[in-house]
């Protein structure tokens, strides 16, 4: 059996949004699945739509979600010699030919049709004049005009298109540019792709590119096109669902990895498995599996599942996505040991990397924020002596380990009679500023003796402080 070829080829006409990000997903998927090769072609003939600036996205998209392509990428702008020679070839073999007609005189023949209660199409006036090409001619294909068009779809099943109701559909326009479907077919010939996953907006084009394939000789590829995305009213995905470019999810502190569980699901699925990493998902992903029904986008599991992801990831590996929001709120963070020990004590907690950022604060600060209403409720007087005793105790431990933690406030409670609920919200308090925290063992020993001592001292003078009382 041949390789596996896959393909993803969006046009950068904009960013690469939820939807795309899920047709390049199953590609990427069936390809690593499959040990076979990811192709990635970007689709810019039309001069007008196409940015740099969206080719650019595009690559930060994918790159970022870790979805690495084999080959490419190719720009259909520089193949055009390609797609040349293909139209000569139809050309030659009389299975396309040149055509003049106005597009004035075009959509009178479709009128016409229409009021004879036939389908819309060309009537295949230049079909057999045998022109040469003229200035303002176009290239049509010469459609069968007896039998059918049969498109077996993995998802979708055996769709049958009767060739009578397809016109010769042109191939080349007048400005000498090649139409999509058969700029689409050169491409996938030439790459040797055969396998293509696509959105069911595709299934009307499928018919006339199966046309083209015979005509040219080449073996069909293995076809699937998958429901589109909904938003929650069943509606076409858009940003009034909370759909936004794949970009702005990271932006927003989502982790590539919870992006690529949350989109496969929309069309996929193993039993009843919700969450899975990476590798699982290459190792268990069939074409068999995707569904047939239309995907609803979420963003309130898409968050869920982000927050399973960031639990799930050891700290090391959250490091790298952490650094850049630590980095933009000005906290001098670096790699190492102190900043995995940080997101140990927070990624339970957090269901997004800007939450887990924001959280993170006070580890990074000489002195902590104060809440003035938790300074208020728990930075009284009367708690002055249990903050000093343990600072004391603290103090005079060689380190901060939670046994050494758990032994010194153990002291102090014995010593003073108080509860341990009642001396940790104050401890909480005088050490991050806030009233929630992680938990106080973990969190002191990651912040380390002196920072602790620091803030319980700055505490207790902020107690005795006119300010205060």
């Amino acid at each position: 059996m041949s390789q596996t070829v896959t393909r993803f080829a969006p046009s950068p006409s904009g960013y690469l949004h939820i939807g795309g990000a899920r047709t390049a997903l199953f590609s990427w998927l069936y390809a690593r699945h499959m040990k076979g090769r990811f192709v990635l072609r970007i689709e810019d003939t039309d001069a007008v739509r196409s940015t740099r600036e969206s080719v650019d996205a595009i690559f930060e998209a994918l790159n970022w979600l870790g979805m690495a392509w084999d080959e490419g990428p190719f720009f259909q702008s520089e193949r055009f010699h390609l797609y040349e020679a293909f139209l000569k070839k139809l050309i030659d073999s009389g299975q396309a030919y040149y055509c003049t007609c106005s597009s004035e005189k075009v959509e009178l023949m479709r009128k016409r049709a229409m009021e004879a209660g036939g389908k819309p199409k060309y009537d295949g006036s230049c079909r057999e004049k045998g022109l040469s090409k003229s200035k303002d001619s176009v290239i049509r294909f010469k459609s069968p005009l007896l039998g059918a068009t049969v498109l077996e779809d993995v998802v979708k099943g055996r769709i049958v298109f009767q060739n009578q109701e397809m016109d010769d559909f042109i191939i080349q326009r007048s400005d000498g540019m090649p139409t999509y479907n058969f700029a689409v077919v050169v491409d996938d010939i030439t790459m040797g792709i055969n396998t293509v996953l696509r959105g069911d907006d595709h299934v009307m084009n499928t018919p006339k590119q199966i046309l083209l394939y015979k005509a040219l000789d080449s073996p069909l590829p293995t076809f699937g096109h998958v429901p589109m995305v909904l938003g929650h009213d069943r509606t076409r995905l858009s940003k009034r669902h909370g759909a936004m470019s794949v970009t702005a999810y990271r932006d927003m502190g989502y982790l590539p990895q919870a992006v690529l569980n949350y989109l496969v699901r929309l069309g996929w699925s193993y039993g009843d498995q919700e969450f899975f990493t990476v590798d699982e998902l290459i190792s268990k992903f069939d074409i068999k599996n995707l569904g047939r029904s239309a995907g609803v986008f979420n963003p309130e599991k898409l968050l869920a599942l982000n927050a399973e992801h960031i639990k799930a990831t050891p700290p090391e590996k959250l490091a790298p996505h952490l650094l850049p929001f630590l980095k933009q709120r000005g906290y001098p963070a670096e790699k190492g040991q102190y900043l995995n020990n940080v997101i140990a004590t927070l990624k339970l907690r957090s269901k997004t990397l800007v939450e887990m950022a924001e959280s993170a604060s006070f580890y990074y600060v000489d002195k902590p924020d104060y809440d003035s209403k938790a300074v208020k409720t728990f930075l009284k007087a009367d708690i002055i002596e249990v903050l000093e005793m343990l600072a004391d105790k603290l103090e005079q431990a060689e380190d901060l380990s939670v046994e050494i933690q758990e032994k010194a406030f153990g002291e102090v409670l014995e010593t003073t009679g108080i509860k341990f609920g009642k001396v940790a919200q104050p401890v909480r308090v005088a050490i991050t500023g806030k009233t929630v925290s992680p938990g106080i063992f973990e969190m002191i020993e990651t912040l380390g003796k002196d920072r602790t001592i620091l803030r319980l001292r700055a505490a207790i003078d902020l107690i005795k402080s006119p300010q205060g009382e």
